[in-house]
C-alpha cells in the first residue's frame, strides 16, 4: 500500500475516535494537557504500528493503544495510581442504592443548578477511582464499549471487567456517599 493510501485508511479508521482517546486519557491521567500528550504519543504508535492493524473497528484497537500510552505515562510519574487497594468494609457485597428519578424533565434554573452540582460530584467520585478501576467505568458508562471491547482493550478476561466495573462503581456510590454526608 502507498504511503498517501496507508495515511489516508489511518485517518480514516482512527481520526473518529480522537474524542474517546483523549476521552479515556484524561480520565486515566486526570489532567487535560497530560491526555493531549498521551494521546498525540498514542496515535503516532498507531500510525507506526498500522500495518498490523486488521479490521475494520480501529476503536478497541485504537483505545487499547491509548490506555497502554496512559499507563506508561502513570508509571514514569505516580506509580501508585497504577495499583489496586482492596478495602474489607467496602467489598463486603453489600450495596445501598437511592436512586433518582434519570429522566426527571429539566424544569428551572434551581434544577439545573443541581444537576450541574451532581455531575461535579460524579465527575469527582470518579476521578477518586484507582486507574483500573475508573478506565473500566469510563469505557462502559461514558464510551459505552461492550465488555469483550472492554477486555480487548485492557487485555483482561470478560470476568475481570465485569468485577471491575461492579467494584468501580461501588466504590463510586461510597464516594458520593461521603460526599453528601
Amino acid at each position: 500500500m502507498s504511503e498517501p493510501a496507508r495515511s489516508q485508511r489511518f485517518a480514516e479508521i482512527a481520526l473518529p475516535h480522537l474524542d474517546a482517546a483523549y476521552n479515556l486519557a484524561r480520565w486515566l491521567v486526570r489532567s487535560d494537557c497530560d491526555a493531549e500528550d498521551i494521546v498525540q504519543e498514542a496515535y503516532l504508535r498507531a500510525f507506526k504500528a498500522f500495518d498490523g492493524f486488521r479490521g475494520a473497528n480501529g476503536r478497541p484497537w485504537l483505545l487499547a493503544i491509548v490506555r497502554n500510552a496512559s499507563y506508561d505515562w502513570l508509571r514514569q510519574r505516580r506509580a501508585d495510581d497504577v495499583t489496586i487497594s482492596y478495602d474489607e468494609e467496602l467489598h463486603d457485597g453489600h450495596i445501598s442504592a437511592e436512586a433518582g428519578s434519570a429522566n426527571e424533565a429539566m424544569v428551572n434554573p434551581e434544577t439545573a443548578l443541581a444537576r450541574a452540582d451532581d455531575r461535579r460530584l460524579v465527575n469527582a467520585a470518579l476521578a477518586r477511582l484507582p486507574a483500573a478501576f475508573r478506565e473500566v467505568v469510563v469505557l462502559r458508562d461514558i464510551e459505552d464499549l461492550s465488555y469483550r471491547d472492554i477486555a480487548a482493550i485492557a487485555s483482561i478476561p470478560i470476568g475481570t471487567v465485569m468485577s471491575r466495573l461492579a467494584r468501580g462503581r461501588k466504590l463510586m456510590l461510597a464516594y458520593l456517599e461521603q460526599a453528601e454526608a
